[in-house]
């Protein structure tokens, strides 16, 4: 879902802010003002919700340096999304 929402990005010696491009359930597509590495370990708060969540760096955008994708660690809605599409469901309902 796209949606622009205030971030701060938290990992080992970094802390720095951003905005999300896109969110989902599992993670979402992101800006920061310093790079991330792929792989790393961050944790993301949102400002609006006052949530956090613990993350991964799975994407690194080529074309734009400071464009990453997240993978949050457990799937939630963190991003203050009020009417999340059916298919946020945080457990799978096909086990």
């Amino acid at each position: 879902m796209p949606i622009r929402v205030n971030i701060e990005v938290h990992a080992t010696g970094l802390n720095c802010e951003g905005e999300t491009i896109v969110v989902n359930a599992h993670g979402a597509l992101v800006t920061t003002k310093v790079p991330l590495e792929l792989r790393e370990d961050v944790t993301i708060h949102v400002q609006l919700t006052g949530k956090s969540a613990d993350a991964t760096v799975v994407f690194a955008s080529k074309e734009r340096p400071l464009e990453f994708g997240i993978a949050l660690r457990r799937p939630q809605n963190i991003w203050g999304v009020p009417l999340p599409p059916d298919d946020w469901a945080a457990e799978d309902s096909r086990r």
